[in-house]
């Protein structure tokens, strides 16, 4: 699979999240990174990332992942991401990076789509700052069916 290409692709593909700033850094086998930017425009009232911002960040780290395992089949789907859990663990400062991991390997994903229409799975994603320091933990839980 052409994971270069997929990135492209998807750095293009949410007008959101260019508003926001948002780069994707990596689509992996069922890995996907977004780095945030540092920037007065996304800071809180106290001078930190604001919540949305991380939010949108591992938001779009989990449908890079999502992209990474599902994305030479992408004109076969419907992706929707169900539900999404976060936890704010420090105060964001400087740039964050936002990396997704599924929670089922690509090649049982893809069996229980075959076999069901559908499928559904987590993926995970942690949130840290530039020293590696974790900042946030979410869960975004998606819902993939054929067309």
């Amino acid at each position: 699979m052409d994971y270069e290409a997929l990135k492209a692709g998807l750095q293009q593909a949410i007008p959101y999240n260019n508003h926001l700033g948002l780069e994707v850094a990596e689509v992996g086998d069922g890995r996907g990174v977004v780095l945030l930017p540092d920037a007065p425009a996304l800071h809180n009232h106290v001078g930190t990332q604001h919540a949305g911002a991380l939010f949108s960040a591992g938001e779009a780290a989990s449908g890079a992942a999502f992209m990474g395992a599902f994305g030479e089949r992408l004109g076969e789907l419907t992706p929707l991401a169900r539900s999404a859990r976060i936890e704010y663990l420090k105060l964001a400062k400087g740039p964050i990076v936002a990396t997704g991991k599924l929670s089922s390997t690509k090649s049982e994903l893809i069996e229980r789509l075959e076999a069901d229409g559908k499928v559904e799975f987590q993926v995970s994603v942690e949130l840290a700052d530039e020293d590696s320091v974790d900042v946030a933990r979410m869960s975004v839980d998606w819902h993939v069916r054929r067309k």
